[in-house]
């Protein structure tokens, strides 16, 4: 078969093509091209924001999640921590956090909104209900019950609930356990007084902390003892349990001055005089305590026996009428019916006790005994001067009076 001739003519461009058109075409097929790639890239953007809506949408459809510390379901909870609230995904517009005995708990939430923190441990021995509210959601829950302590210890209070006393009664607490933090025992107890004065605690031991004002309290003052020792860890592991108010009254002002020296007392009402009685104090070999004392327990009648306090068996007299406790060590002012009258006012021959003519049997008013007995309560101040002997301890009785105010203020833990 013949080969057709192909001249090289016919390799060149048409005559019709100029360079010009030549590259005109080719700018022609350019802008194509472009055209392409622009169309591809809004393509993309309009991808990407899809992608991005749904991923806002699929975060605006996340559940916010709270998370309570300590855990719902939680049985034997520690009590030493604040109870936290935290939301995820949401924020906090509220939270209550309620116990099984009444009390609730306050708290506060953070400058996000994302996590509450109590302003105060939760109660040990206690069910607690968690209602945590979340903005645009429904309120969670959760419940939780602290352990209870293992060894507690509380603090028996002098005066008595309602009662009225003189104006030289001091606060005093004594512990059932010793005390090992004092200084978060003492910030767990507070007193206060109405007319408001300054009252300062004083710690005589590890198990008795006392609370006075710097001078006698004023009459007919208003006392409010308050207790917040629950759950406050007064030693390795052992736990206060009460959460109380005690209000205390503060009757008229009673202040008696005995003087051994002139064997004779003189009972002061509200800074008059009510009455002189002639008295016997202790003995050379017995002295009586001097300072300022503070009846602490009055009784009727009651027997004394001498092998209690220290002196074998030198008397034991069942009946001692009216007798007022001025220490612990047994200091008492009280009516004498076994001495002769003519003993008060110009003999000392007791074994440490003021002395006032008494009848046997407590039941004649028209005695001396009887008389004082009456007119005094718990509380009332007795000071004894001139009786040959130091100053009583603070620490025996209620008699705090005997410390200056600083050497009182530096027994504080505060």
């Amino acid at each position: 078969m013949g080969v057709s001739h192909i001249s090289n003519r016919s390799r060149q461009w048409p005559q019709k093509w100029t360079r010009r058109g030549v590259l005109g075409a080719l700018g022609a097929v350019s802008g194509g091209v472009l055209t392409g790639c622009s169309s591809a890239s809004a393509d993309a953007s309009q991808g990407a924001t899809t992608a991005a809506a749904a991923t806002a949408k699929a975060a605006a459809t996340k559940r916010p999640t709270v998370s309570v510390t300590p855990a719902d379901g939680t049985r034997k909870a520690a009590f030493t921590s604040p109870v936290e609230v935290t939301v995820t995904d949401g924020t906090l517009t509220s939270v209550t956090v309620t116990g099984n005995d009444g009390s609730t708990l306050e708290g506060s939430l953070d400058d996000a909104k994302t996590r509450w923190t109590s302003a105060q441990n939760p109660y040990s021995g206690t069910k607690y209900t968690v209602s945590a509210q979340v903005a645009g959601a429904a309120a969670q829950s959760a419940t939780f019950t602290t352990k209870s302590p293992g060894e507690t210890f509380v603090g028996y209070y002098t005066p008595e609930a309602d009662s009225t006393s003189g104006v030289g009664m001091p606060v005093s607490l004594t512990f059932t356990h010793a005390v090992a933090d004092r200084a978060a025992v003492e910030r767990a107890v507070t007193v206060t007084a109405e007319p408001a004065v300054e009252v300062v605690g004083h710690w005589f031991s590890d198990t008795r902390l006392d609370f006075r004002p710097e001078t006698y309290w004023a009459p007919g003052t208003k006392i409010t003892l308050g207790l917040r020792l629950k759950d406050v860890e007064g030693g390795d592991g052992v736990y206060g349990v009460q959460s109380k108010d005690v209000v205390l009254h503060i009757g008229r002002e009673q202040i008696t001055t005995v003087d051994l020296a002139a064997k004779r007392m003189t009972v002061k009402r509200d800074g008059a005089t009510l009455a002189t009685y002639p008295v016997s104090g202790g003995s050379p070999e017995h002295t009586t305590w001097s300072g300022i004392m503070v009846i602490s327990e009055r009784f009727r009648q009651t027997r004394m026996e001498s092998s209690t306090v220290g002196l074998g068996d030198e008397y034991d007299i069942a009946d001692v009428p009216h007798a007022q406790r001025l220490t612990t060590s047994g200091t008492f002012i009280h009516g004498n019916y076994w001495a002769s009258t003519s003993v008060f006012g110009s003999q000392n021959t007791s074994h440490g006790c003021v002395g006032l003519h008494d009848a046997k049997g407590a039941g004649d008013p028209a005695v001396a005994g009887y008389k004082f007995y009456e007119s005094s309560m718990l509380g009332d101040v007795v000071i004894v001067k001139n009786s040959g002997e130091k100053t009583v301890d603070p620490a025996n009785g209620l008699n705090g009076w005997n410390l200056s105010w600083a050497d009182w203020k530096a027994g504080s833990a505060l």
